[in-house]
């Protein structure tokens, strides 16, 4: 038996923050349908969105126009583009550290300069690895977030 939805109780919502359909707590509903919801995950509140953006809401049943041809569910889509180009930067900089031990990585330090493919262990950003020097005393560190740009060879 399915429990009716009410203010407080739970529910399945697209998160606009996640950017995944994630388990939300019901913050005000209007009549029987739940209208802001907060996520459980991150805490951001947002209005209910029962599915993804793009998603189409399941099919009610016995339509059918003379042309279609089902063949059963439609197979799920790759990833996006976006999450591609993450899951290739961690590969990346997986890669770049695999195997290499505790006394391979330099402490990053603003005055000390670096060439391209050394590994630098940040205290804040943790294990990354050079893979730009740019204009201006700076460079490019792969971490496993993020690629960032940071100052070297700096002098006092």
């Amino acid at each position: 038996m399915i429990k009716p939805l009410r203010a407080g109780g739970e529910v399945d919502s697209w998160c606009t923050k996640c950017k995944l359909v994630l388990n939300h707590r019901v913050i005000a509903m209007v009549g029987a349908q739940p209208v802001r919801v907060e996520c459980s995950t991150c805490g951001s509140h947002h209005n209910f969105r029962a599915r993804a953006p793009g998603e189409k809401a399941p099919s009610t049943g016995a339509r059918s126009s003379a042309g279609s041809t089902s063949s059963g569910p439609r197979s799920v889509r790759g990833p996006t583009k976006a999450q591609q180009a993450v899951m290739d930067r961690e590969r990346t900089w997986e890669k770049a550290i695999a195997g290499k031990g505790v006394h391979d990585f330099r402490q990053y330090r603003v005055h000390e300069t670096f060439n391209e493919g050394d590994l630098i262990r940040h205290s804040k950003f943790g294990d990354g690895v050079v893979t730009r020097l740019l204009e201006g005393k700076k460079v490019e560190i792969l971490f496993k977030d993020d690629a960032r740009t940071l100052a070297h060879g700096l002098t006092d």
